[in-house]
């Protein structure tokens, strides 16, 4: 066993009895770098990655290439679910050094951790070529690869410089030039976007779906829901046990790569039940109580924490490893199963070439609507959702008999808040309040475990200890999810709380001259960049969910300190957006700055039932506060009366007077 054996990491310690002598990123593993003038090998990865797995079994189970990595390098794995600030810092170096990224991403550099090169999945004999030139070079020309290091370095500095704004941005039609840009890159006939691999880019849709109600573009918005309708048809869907796969390697959202994330499916959740309030499909219901199911089922802990990942791999029928496997069916077992139905099903779920995968199995996916299929075949559509209802279900009964995909048992901070936000919207656009009870559960879980009497957070937690000072994600997520329970709870001590963290996030990650937040809090220890997080991949940027943080407690609280430091921050980030589709979280944030956002006061003894009415209804531009008592918020103060239920309907920090009537307030609230 190497060093690996002491780490919690469910990652980690899959690397642990490799015979490579793998250490973690600690004090003590930079050190020994710097003391024994050894290069880096720095390989980051995480439990759920596929290409991970092959390469630690073609290389770092291999005695030759142990043998090559001991004698010359000090070798350290990292799990970038536990240090996303190091993944985020050698991914940028990556980009700039070949153009590329992914994961396994591996690292060679200097003993002070400044990187020289780099790639990501390498055969053996590549990777140990790779090695040896790279050891030639650091033992004869350490001046030629010292100057590549700290001309890497400046690059990775000039990323973070952004140019101040130049001009206002105040209206929706400042966005119209990047929408348009960004609509030539649109598939319109699987949705997403035109390319493969696809992924699904949650705060993207959510967007769009939100910019589409404000500028009454109804193209736009058929194109979100015909997005969302194809995704939700399976292949990345599990239709038989619910829940999203990362993303899909074609352009049909069909063959997925089929390891699950938390991150992508509490934003999931959060997405179709925003565009279930609008649209009221029961094909996003679907979606969404059957994500429900199997977050219940499969990723909550007895303490209620929501764990991180399936893998892509499981056992086969043949007991080995392999992408997909208990997922995918054969005819043969689908008609063992289905019987005389199988003819039928076949219609329904493409067992056809279409639905083909390899190796004589199948990906389900559908492509027509039950309403088509039960008119072709002369049966009523109700009889065709039983049917499919009850093969999910024997599905489901005999798939559980199947090997499961490995579990990564790890609770983060900022994943568990984006499932709390994901639960909720759940909760407040289905209604069922077993969903607000694990939204509660999972809040109180974040509470109780990650933050700790100095105020600040800690990011994961395993065998009952949480451990790693937070990151900046961790604030921002967490912030947004106790403030969504709020929303829907309208208990206050979720807002203070929000509060509390928040304040402690500007003491110490906010950086005044660049007018954002540093990813990692000025009490950690430098690292050999500096990384401020402004792209929204697929999980949002931190900063552009801070900002949005800061907009919503600045209303509550009063805090025109918040606000202002939100707008610079939205003003600076759109300003320099030069592809939409990766800011698409600050162009959701630069809605909340326009004359059209809306803020409400419900207060009096049936406010929460009326607030309750309303986050049923899709209303991207509302913000909601209620108390059923005398409140001391500031937004909430002097505005209760015993005698009746008061309607306040606020923009731009100024009210108007309160309304009695709450439909003649519904109609002035979805007029703006």
């Amino acid at each position: 066993m190497n060093l690996l054996a002491y780490e919690t990491s469910p990652y980690l310690l899959q690397h642990a009895s490799n015979p490579v002598h793998w250490k973690a990123w600690n004090p003590e593993t930079l050190a020994l770098a710097q003391s024994s003038q050894k290069l880096l090998i720095i390989s980051i990865g995480y439990s759920a990655c596929h290409w991970c797995h092959v390469m630690e079994h073609e290389s770092f189970e291999d005695e030759t290439v142990a043998e090559l990595m001991n004698a010359h390098f000090i070798s350290i794995k990292i799990d970038r679910e536990e240090r996303p600030d190091l993944d985020a810092i050698y991914m940028k170096a990556l980009q700039i050094m070949t153009g590329q990224g992914g994961w396994p991403l591996n690292i060679i550099a200097l003993p002070d951790g400044r990187p020289v090169w780099g790639g990501t999945y390498f055969r053996k004999a590549d990777w140990m070529d790779s090695l040896e030139q790279l050891q030639k070079i650091f033992s004869n020309q350490l001046d030629k690869i010292t100057e590549y290091a700290q001309r890497l370095q400046a690059g990775m500095a000039k990323l973070i410089e952004l140019d101040l704004p130049t001009q206002l941005i105040n209206q929706a039609s400042t966005l119209e030039p990047l929408i348009e840009k960004w609509k030539k890159s649109f598939d319109h006939d699987f949705g997403g976007m035109a390319r493969a691999p696809k992924f699904m880019m949650p705060n993207n849709y959510s967007f769009l779906l939100e910019y589409a109600q404000h500028t009454q573009d109804h193209d736009l918005n058929n194109f979100v829901q015909l997005t969302l309708t194809k995704m939700a048809y399976g292949g990345i869907f599990d239709v038989i046990g619910g829940g999203f796969s990362r993303y899909s390697v074609d352009g049909n959202w069909h063959i997925p790569h089929f390891e699950k994330m938390a991150y992508d499916n509490g934003q999931l959740l959060q997405l179709y039940s925003q565009a279930y309030k609008q649209k009221k499909n029961p094909l996003y219901l679907e979606v969404i109580q059957k994500t429900m199911q199997f977050i219940e089922s499969e990723w909550t802990s007895s303490e209620n924490g929501i764990y991180s990942a399936w893998d892509a791999d499981s056992l086969n029928l043949v007991h080995e490893m392999e992408e997909g496997a208990y997922y995918v069916w054969t005819k043969p077992q689908l008609e063992k199963v289905l019987g005389p139905d199988l003819e039928l099903f076949s219609q329904v779920f493409n067992l056809n070439d279409f639905g083909y995968w390899e190796h004589e199995n199948y990906v389900l996916i559908r492509t027509q609507s039950l309403e088509i299929i039960a008119k072709q075949n002369g049966i009523a559509v109700s009889d065709l959702e039983s049917k499919k209802t009850a093969w999910e279900t024997t599905l489901y009964q005999n798939r559980l008999e199947r090997s499961k995909p490995g579990l990564d048992d790890k609770c983060l901070c900022s994943w568990n808040g984006i499932m709390v936000s994901g639960i909720v919207a759940a909760y407040q656009a289905v209604g069922n309040k077993k969903y607000l009870e694990q939204a509660i559960h999972t809040a109180q879980f974040i509470h109780q475990t990650f933050i700790q009497p100095e105020g600040n957070l800690l990011h994961t937690y395993k065998n009952k200890q949480a451990t790693i000072n937070g990151f900046l994600e961790d604030y921002a997520f967490t912030i947004a999810a106790f403030i969504d329970v709020y929303e829907a709870t309208f208990v206050e001590k979720w807002l203070l709380v929000s509060k509390e963290l928040m304040d402690y996030c500007l003491a110490h990650f906010y950086d005044d001259s660049r007018k954002l937040c540093s990813f990692t809090s000025r009490l950690d220890p430098a690292l050999v960049s500096e990384h401020f997080e402004t792209e929204d991949n697929v999980i949002p940027a931190s900063n552009s969910v801070m900002a949005h943080n800061l907009l919503r407690l600045g209303c509550v609280f009063a805090e025109q300190n918040y606000r202002s430091i939100a707008k610079q921050m939205i003003e600076l980030v759109v300003f320099n957006a030069d592809y939409p589709s990766a800011f698409s979280n600050w162009l959701s944030a630069f809605m909340r700055l326009l004359p059209s956002q809306l803020e409400i006061a419900i207060c009096g003894e049936n406010a929460y039932e009326y607030a309750q009415k309303l986050n049923r209804l899709y209303l991207p531009n509302c913000q909601i506060v209620a108390s059923e008592k005398a409140s001391e918020l500031p937004f909430l103060k002097n505005r209760f009366n015993p005698e009746q239920t008061l309607f306040y309907c606020c923009q731009n920090q100024h009210c108007e007077l309160p309304f009695t009537d709450f439909n003649l307030f519904l109609k002035r609230v979805q007029k703006a």
